[in-house]
């Protein structure tokens, strides 16, 4: 009889009941004990909602307070030793301190997990590090879960993708110098959970999914006959690519199960079965755990029997991944269309989905044939949909050519017109795009969305906050200008909501990093842009002042890989028809006037396949649609872009290719070495460099960004440097962001006088 289980839910509630508790409890509104019981009252409905799906096993463990790799690093006692934290007395105040920075402390670095927009904090590594233990948390939930009568598996990060994960800060060679100390804390851990009386434990390995050296590969046998010498029953778990290759290796290791991620590689299934161990656990992901289309359940059941046949009992069906990065429940989608809601499954639905499965395998097929007929039925009708295909912009698409994703003249060219046009002072500054929006801005657009609002008191209320905004810049003495947004709900979903081919959720919210969750719309047909989105905007802001106006838009690469998409087409032939309503955006606000346009493509590397050999392929086709969506304009007009929270050595090449006339990142967190390698490359056009973290509540000095800026002029030309925040500043509030960017303006100004003298 086939099993059944998930690698995790998302923790968020269907309602962002975290995420309200949380930044409550940030402002001093709620006490310790109210985010606590949150916290309990969601493990208790999540592992609730396993259960009366039918799930042999509920996961233990996937709930955290910010991040899993935060949690995991507070479980072993090795927080980085810089925040002199009692690792085994460690407080909650104490974890979000390490997540978000206080007037102390800098936050943790950032950076995307694996190729999702989920952002994880990044541990910190030296010869200090010590894996001593920590938190009792997981143990005080696992409590809970047993306490509820569930049959608990436990998820942990594994001990070679944590130390992957990390950077060496000082006193090692390589984070692997590290391996026998994590070993002896995992071994505690793994023989506690067993002294509790958990069977299963599953351990995440996506590295293996990486392109890993020997040194890697070779520590994982020592690695797992040490753990699983008293322990529970392992399961190893690798998600979002094939692991095919590493067949011989995963066999080798003392497991009592493996996880396959078969919606992202289907096809290894077959090649790992013809060699299975006796009595080892296959776990097969064929329920899509990164997007949010209904499955194809008759196709699915037809891949899965020779599976079944061969190994029975030791077959278990899950999903491919955690469903950390799909939303909670399509239930709440009340005002949804009824045909686009009937093509979709989020993370409440994929549990029946994978139910209804393992009853068809188990010989029940009778019990959940209405499953099987509703889901064929909406496949069939999606298919067949009118909405989904556009014969313009087919026709577009087959008529590009070369020009069309070429600037008219060289960067050295273009960048002597510019300077001429703009007459900018040697470290302009600037902002990344949006200002905070508060709860008068987000009251007045869900106001507007309901029908309370005319169109033109919106159009007064919103056009108020750009006078404010602008206003505020003039006084600090900004020299390139944003109108900030106060518009947007979203960087993605405000694009989204007026082109044709996307779709919108009313609670279809995903966790992005900490508090931050995001609503992507989805993708289900041809895109197309049946009038200007932002032109009106942009050119209102330009008419209050005569310093350069930036116009903001969202590039095609970040459109996609920020949105659900459809499943139907490549993904690259999406991206080239969302460039194209871009470049219509673009030259719009070229006429009228705006003569520098930010294009933002923050998720550029996230898209970047987890094997090397499938990277040119991707990152020729992302350089391709940011290129046809911002070639059009004259040598004269400035095309910025915008990227954060990500390395970019490796793809810097690509990144040249884009040809931005200037590129803002995210350095702050790293202490400016995310721009070495722009250095190291000779990046040809201007950067701004971040010089302060907008994800932390702590202002930054003067005497801080000066410094950082100071790093960066010993790799930049001081003719190609930029002044800016990290990111865009839509979560601060007005007097975090006024102190920060007059110290900002302060910092440019000195080092201008300093060379000066």
């Amino acid at each position: 009889m086939a099993s059944a289980h998930i690698l995790g839910f998302p923790r968020i509630g269907a309602q962002r009941e975290l995420k309200f508790a949380q930044e409550a409890y940030w402002r001093g509104e709620v006490s310790l004990a109210t985010l606590h019981d949150t916290g309990r009252d969601l493990r208790a409905r999540h592992w609730a909602l396993q259960q009366q799906a039918g799930l042999d096993l509920v996961s233990v463990g996937d709930f955290t307070w910010y991040d899993q790799v935060l949690s995991t690093l507070a479980l072993l006692g090795a927080l980085p030793v810089r925040f002199g934290f009692d690792a085994a007395n460690l407080t909650l105040d104490d974890y979000f301190v390490a997540a978000r920075g206080n007037t102390e402390h800098f936050a943790m670095e950032m950076t995307k997990w694996f190729d999702t927009n989920y952002h994880y904090l990044v541990p910190e590594w030296t010869a200090e590090t010590h894996f001593e233990g920590g938190v009792d948390w997981l143990f005080e939930e696992l409590r809970e879960a047993q306490a509820q009568a569930h049959q608990a598996k436990v998820c942990l990060i594994g001990p070679l993708t944590l130390l992957h994960l990390g950077k060496v800060k000082s006193g090692l060679g390589h984070s692997l110098d590290l391996l026998h100390k994590i070993i002896p804390a995992y071994q505690k851990v793994l023989n506690r959970l067993q002294a509790a009386g958990v069977e299963w434990v599953q351990i995440d390995e996506p590295i293996l999914a990486l392109d890993l050296d020997s040194q890697w590969l070779k520590a994982f046998l020592p690695t797992y006959q040490a753990l699983a010498a008293d322990a529970p029953k392992i399961m190893l778990a690798t998600y979002f690519e094939s692991v095919q290759e590493r067949a011989a290796l995963l066999h080798s290791l003392p497991l009592a199960g493996v996880h396959l991620d078969c919606v992202r590689a289907p096809q290894q299934l077959a090649v790992l079965l013809e060699h299975w161990p006796q009595q080892r656990v296959l776990s097969a992901g064929v329920i899509d755990g990164r997007n949010i289309w209904r499955a194809d359940l008759t196709q699915i059941l037809e891949n899965l029997r020779p599976a079944h046949h061969r190994l029975g009992q030791q077959l278990w069906l899950s999903a491919s991944c955690s469903l950390l990065h799909v939303p909670v429940d399509l239930a709440a989608e009340t005002g949804l269309d009824e045909e686009a809601k009937s093509w979709l499954a989020f993370a409440r639905q994929k549990l029946d989905e994978i139910q209804a499965l393992k009853q068809a395998l188990n010989g029940n097929l009778a019990a959940v044939a209405s499953q099987f007929t509703d889901a064929a039925s909406a496949l069939s009708k999606r298919a067949s949909s009118p909405r989904i295909h556009n014969p313009v912009v087919q026709k577009r698409l087959q008529e590009i050519v070369p020009a069309d994703v070429q600037r008219h003249g060289q960067f050295k060219d273009r960048i002597i017109s510019q300077q001429a046009k703009f007459d900018l002072p040697l470290f302009p500054t600037t902002t990344i795009g949006s200002f905070p929006q508060t709860k008068a801005i987000r009251q007045a657009r869900a106001a507007y969305k309901r029908g309370q609002v005319r169109h033109l008191d919106y159009l007064d209320a919103m056009r108020a906050e750009i006078r404010l905004v602008v206003a505020a810049q003039e006084k600090i003495g900004i020299d390139v200008l944003v109108h900030g947004e106060p518009e947007r709900n979203d960087m993605v979903e405000y694009f989204g909501e007026q082109l044709w081919g996307y779709a919108f959720t009313a609670n279809g919210w995903v966790q992005s990093y900490g508090s931050r969750c995001v609503k992507p719309p989805f993708i289900y047909g041809d895109v197309y842009r049946p009038e200007a989105m932002t032109v009106h905007w942009s050119e209102y802001a330009q008419s209050l002042t005569a310093k350069p106006m930036k116009g903001m838009l969202t590039g095609p690469v970040t459109m996609l890989q920020w949105s659900f998409v459809r499943d139907d087409q490549p993904r690259a032939v999406t991206a080239l028809q969302i460039a194209l309503a871009l470049r219509d955006e673009v030259l719009d606000l070229e006429k009228a006037g705006i003569g520098m346009i930010q294009i933002d493509e923050p998720a550029f590397r996230e898209g970047l396949p987890l094997k090397s050999k499938d990277w040119a392929a991707y990152l020729d086709s992302a350089v391709r649609a940011f290129k046809l969506c911002s070639a059009g304009v004259r040598d004269e007009t400035q095309i910025h872009t915008h990227m954060c929270y990500s390395e970019f050595n490796d793809i810097l090449p690509w990144i040249a290719a884009m040809d931005a006339d200037v590129i803002t990142i995210e350095t702050s967190r790293s202490d400016m070495k995310l721009l070495d390698g722009f250095g190291e490359f000779a990046y040809p056009n201007d950067i701004g460099p971040g010089v302060y973290d907008i994800h932390s509540p702590r202002v930054a000095r003067v005497s801080e960004m000066q410094r950082l800026l100071q790093k960066a002029r010993k790799v930049l030309p001081d003719h190609r440097l930029w002044v800016n925040p990290d990111c865009g500043l839509k979560t601060r509030d007005w007097p975090e962001t006024i102190a920060a960017l007059e110290n900002m303006v302060q910092a440019a100004r000195l080092l201008r006088a300093c060379i000066a003298e």
